[in-house]
């Protein structure tokens, strides 16, 4: 029943739920208090109003939210109940008393207040946004970004300006109490003067040096940087703020490359949630600038994703775009007909260049080319299941995508059947359940579906937990544990972002240290070592999160379910046997003629009866009647082990780079041409003689 009012309510937890319940009753209890009058049952219900709501703030909660969409928004909120405490003083026959007039003057006053403060607020905020934000650009050498404003000013400004009445509120009561009216008097001015005092310190925030340089100045900076940088090779990207992945697995990849590499974002949350790198990046929500900047040295544009903002760089023609994706796999996305937009379209292997000619969307075989998929490179080959371990098994879903194919995830209708099955095996395995980060963001059917897979994961591994059969080396657990929260704190220490959070100033300072960056690369191999050996092998476990990454969970599974997507076609260099869910049911023949990745793969009906021929390959090498297939698979996906990936795509981007300068050259040479004939005459037209014209030569 809990759970079902935390859903309804879309609270977070079940503390959320209890403060949402508190704050609404709250105010009728004040209310009830101020009519009685009580003033002690009054300040137990202003102290609970008070709290809930500095929690439910604290907490972020999605009530807040639809609390100001209905007309109770945070600062209605807070004059109810300096109306209420009003109330109060009149039916304690304080109408008459100078504390009563002072506390009325104080609230108006105090609204008074609110005005020029959250003008202050949203003006230094406004003014202190860049048009474009960077990182490891050097801005700072040319132009004056000054420092933000304290954190403690700009953080939940409203929430802090409002809660100065809290001194005027108890003052008030204790003379309500005590028939004392300094108390009163010494709350409603100490209440004033903070109201004051904030206001006042915010105003040179928004004035002289305290606020960054204008929009053009910022832009010819950055236009400064990028002549002196000449940045040739670009990778593109625009998306929601959930899509930072698709950008993220491309930074080691633009790292690694031959040429000067730029990242360019199109949304600030993209930048926000994007990991650390050491390329340099510029993001430009405005479309009008990112056409206005100066990328003349580019000449290879990388986009991840088929977003309508591509077209603002895809106009730029001194530059070749392709095409790269963000996974490769079977789904109608990897042929998406907007891909004929682009110059070429890399694919990891033959299989991707036989999905476009299947698919008829537009793409040239010849504008296709097989540079393999870098990203795979830390994914490591099976070689069975260590002696004394038992197995593991990673289910690996993908979300339920924007319609509701059935096709598109196995998690509504067969996710339970799954893990009841993996869990119930005759021979035990373990169990890693990691969904897909938009796992139940469109539909409720698939988060509830999530839900209940997760409930039963976290049950079987308190049953195991209890079970003698699985022992625990306490002392080597806790020695990981204490590992890990090290190099957490570490890595936390090397990464964080400034105290502020400020856009100006993490551009400002957003230069990496490079021994700090590679120092973090060493600490991730060593925190996932540690967090593996911080609870048991045979331990189930539901994972969410950027860590472990998708592929660490890779490395220490010995198999996988999972259903059509990148992961699959991922998963398929690790040479280990793996499973994918039919749920369409469109049958395994069929199935595996419309799906590539799955010809080598065990396929499992919504009802995952066939997880026991998984589970034999595993456990049997002899069992394992599909590992040729696997490794003739593995070569048509992902194209060739030798040369590696990163040098084929090395390549690829020298030799399209080639092709840009070469059609640059023509059409430099093209248009010195096109001028010398238009100055000698009309393009297209033999110059007349002088018998032609009579003796008289034709000027040109």
């Amino acid at each position: 029943m809990i759970s079902t009012a935390i859903r309804v309510a879309r609270v977070g937890s079940a503390a959320e739920l209890a403060a949402a319940a508190l704050m609404m009753l709250g105010f009728p209890c004040l209310m009830l208090a101020a009519l009685l009058p009580s003033v002690g049952a009054f300040a137990a219900a202003a102290a609970v109003t008070y709290l809930a709501d500095h929690y439910l703030h604290r907490r972020g909660s999605y009530l807040i939210n639809r609390l100001s969409k209905v007309r109770a928004g945070l600062s209605i909120r807070f004059l109810i109940r300096q109306l209420l405490l009003v109330l109060l003083l009149a039916r304690l026959d304080l109408s008459d008393s100078m504390v009563f007039y002072a506390a009325i003057a104080c609230f108006l006053a105090f609204y008074g207040f609110q005005a020029p403060h959250s003008a202050l607020i949203t003006m230094i905020r406004l003014r202190r946004k860049m048009p474009v934000a960077t990182r490891n650009v050097d801005l700072a050498s040319r132009i004056r970004i000054p420092d933000a404003p304290p954190r403690a000013l700009l953080n939940r400004a409203a929430e802090k300006m409002l809660h100065l009445d809290l001194l005027a509120v108890a003052g008030v009561l204790v003379t309500g109490a005590t028939d004392t009216n300094v108390y009163g008097f010494a709350g409603v001015g100490v209440t004033l003067v903070l109201a004051f005092v904030y206001v006042v310190v915010l105003v040179p925030y928004i004035r002289g040096k305290k606020t960054p340089p204008n929009a053009d100045t910022v832009l010819a900076a950055v236009d400064g940087w990028l002549r002196e940088y000449r940045p040739e090779t670009v990778l593109y990207f625009s998306g929601s703020k959930d899509s930072a992945y698709q950008v993220n697995m491309w930074l080691e990849t633009m790292e690694q490359l031959d040429t000067r590499p730029l990242i360019i974002l199109r949304e600030r949350a993209i930048l926000e949630r994007m990991a650390p790198t050491t390329v340099p990046v510029i993001c430009v929500p405005g479309g009008v600038h990112l056409m206005n900047m100066d990328l003349s040295t580019v000449r290879v544009a990388l986009y991840a994703a088929n977003v309508g903002k591509n077209i603002h760089m895809l106009r730029v023609p001194t530059m070749k775009h392709v095409f790269i994706g963000h996974g490769d796999s079977d789904k109608l996305a990897s042929v998406n007909p907007f891909s004929k937009a682009y110059d070429e379209v890399w694919t990891a292997g033959r299989a991707g260049r036989d999905r476009y000619a299947i698919a008829d969307v537009g793409v040239r075989d010849d504008d296709i080319a097989e540079v393999g998929r870098p990203q795979l490179a830390p994914i490591q080959t099976w070689r069975g299941v260590p002696e004394g371990r038992i197995p593991t098994i990673l289910y690996a879903p993908t979300w339920e995508g924007w319609d509701d194919n059935p096709g598109n995830t196995s998690i509504l209708l067969a996710g339970a059947n799954i893990v009841r099955a993996l869990l119930k095996a005759e021979q035990p395995v373990r169990v890693l359940y990691k969904p897909h980060p938009f796992t139940g963001t469109r539909s409720p059917q698939a988060k509830t579906a999530h839900e209940k897979i997760v409930a039963l994961v976290e049950k079987a591994a308190a049953e195991r937990a209890a079970d003698p059969r699985f022992a625990v080396d306490a002392a080597a657990q806790f020695a990981a544990r204490a590992e890990l929260a090290r190099i957490g704190a570490r890595i936390e220490k090397l990464t964080g972002v400034t105290e502020s959070g400020d856009e100006a100033e993490a551009t400002r300072d957003g230069m990496v240290d490079t021994a700090a960056h590679a120092e973090v690369a060493r600490l991730r191999t060593e925190w996932n070592d540690a967090y593996w050996r911080s609870f048991g092998s045979w331990e189930h476990r539901v994972i969410t999160g950027a860590e472990p990454r998708l592929y660490d969970c890779f490395n220490v599974s010995d198999a996988m379910v999972s259903d059509i997507s990148s992961v699959v076609s991922d998963f398929i260099a690790s040479g280990k046997p793996y499973a994918v869910t039919d749920s369409a049911e469109l049958g395994v023949e069929e199935f595996k003629r419309q799906n590539t990745a799955v010809r080598a793969a065990v396929i499992l009906s919504n009802s995952a009866s066939e997880l026991g021929e998984l589970l034999a390959e595993v456990t049997d090498p002899s069992a394992d009647e599909l590992a040729a297939d696997r490794r003739e698979l593995k070569e048509y996906l992902l194209g060739p082990d030798e040369p590696a990936s990163i040098d084929q795509f090395n390549a690829a981007v020298r030799d399209l780079a080639k092709k840009s300068r070469a059609r640059n050259l023509g059409q430099e040479t093209g248009a010195s041409a096109a001028a010398v004939e238009l100055a000698n005459g009309v393009p297209g037209q033999r110059k007349a003689s002088a018998d032609e014209t009579g003796g008289a030569a034709v000027k040109g």
